[in-house]
């Protein structure tokens, strides 16, 4: 197995409760996430969330099991992930004002067999700047 991290910090146009709020909930992360087209079986209990996210590649969809642990007074969302083929994925998102904003701070922690290792990091990658891009557009585009 082999471990890989990295992060990616970027600013968004919106106080860090609104950003927490969006990214405490399981069903943003439909097309916040490039890859998830659905969110089901979602259960809380107490400070953790717990869903199946449908992950869509070209050629398949991946079932993955997510669990949240939300710090609002932080503010951080720490997502735990397991994905098969023995791949574990730990997003832990903390927030920060900034000026009139937030400033997003990702960082990724893959676990993946040796044969996925390229794929897998590079995909998390990919996904990560995307999701920031996203998550970006939305915080610009007002409450929802």
């Amino acid at each position: 197995m082999s471990v890989d991290a990295f992060a990616h910090t970027f600013l968004v146009a919106a106080p860090p409760a609104r950003v927490f709020e969006h990214l405490a909930d399981p069903h943003s992360y439909v097309g916040l996430s490039p890859l998830v087209v659905a969110v089901r079986d979602v259960r809380t209990d107490g400070d953790q969330v717990g869903y199946v996210a449908l992950e869509r590649f070209r050629f398949w969809t991946n079932r993955i099991r997510v669990t949240m642990t939300l710090d609002p007074a932080a503010p951080a969302v720490v997502s735990d992930v397991v994905s098969p083929g023995r791949v574990r994925l730990r997003a832990a998102v903390t927030l920060a004002p900034s000026g009139a904003g937030t400033e997003v701070t990702e960082t990724i922690t893959v676990d993946s067999p040796s044969l996925l290792r390229r794929y897998v990091v590079r995909t998390a990658r990919s996904v990560q700047l995307r999701r920031a891009a996203e998550l970006t557009r939305r915080m610009s585009a007002g409450p929802s």
